[in-house]
């Protein structure tokens, strides 16, 4: 609702790709105010800081197979263990963009790789939208790296607008919605079991 209205548009009436920059990184295409088709964050899309992100099946049948290593090891390395973790040791996002300033190219590398995955997986979801996208949004606790949000607004910017709304404002979000459902100004949704 936030970016929707800083773009003077009713979210309902919103076409926004959002990309969530935290444990895990989701990007959600928004439409007629519905998330209409996402990544999921646990097993595709760009890796995070602790999570592999999409992988090459082939080989990771390949390595669940080896003998090498058990279900419960597998899925930590999956899991948990992952990407900025795997690469570099540290679960600090802070230390990843030190290191790099500091010259370390295997820390360059991740960050650029992290950008660069982010930014294709917002092109993706674009492609949801048939390219009409009244904004990017990134959000989460990546968000407050200026660094990352350049490299990412550097390769998305030509698609639309890019929001930044850094840290976890899950809550915020909630609070806003139930405003809006109380003043009258959004009606309530019902979620049914499936």
């Amino acid at each position: 609702m936030t970016a929707a209205k800083a773009l003077g548009k009713d979210y309902a009436a919103s076409r926004l790709v959002v990309a969530h920059l935290g444990g895990g990184i989701s990007v959600v295409a928004h439409l007629g105010g519905r998330m209409v088709d996402t990544n999921n964050a646990r097993g595709e899309g760009p890796f995070s800081i602790d999570r592999t992100g999409g992988l090459n099946a082939w080989e990771l049948a390949k390595l669940c197979f080896s003998g090498k290593y058990s279900r419960d090891e597998v899925l930590s390395m999956l899991n948990g263990n992952g990407g900025v973790v795997a690469y570099l040791g540290t679960r600090s996002f802070q230390e990843v963009i030190a290191r790099k300033n500091r010259g370390d190219e295997k820390a360059a590398l991740v960050f650029d790789s992290l950008a660069y995955q982010v930014a294709k997986e917002i092109g993706a979801m674009a492609t949801v939208l048939e390219g009409d996208v009244d904004a990017v949004v990134l959000t989460g606790g990546m968000a407050n790296a200026a660094e990352l949000v350049d490299a990412i607004r550097k390769r998305v910017a030509f698609i639309a607008p890019v929001f930044v709304y850094p840290g976890e404002n899950e809550l915020e979000a909630l609070a806003e919605y139930l405003r809006a459902v109380l003043t009258g100004e959004t009606p309530a949704k019902k979620y049914m079991n499936a």
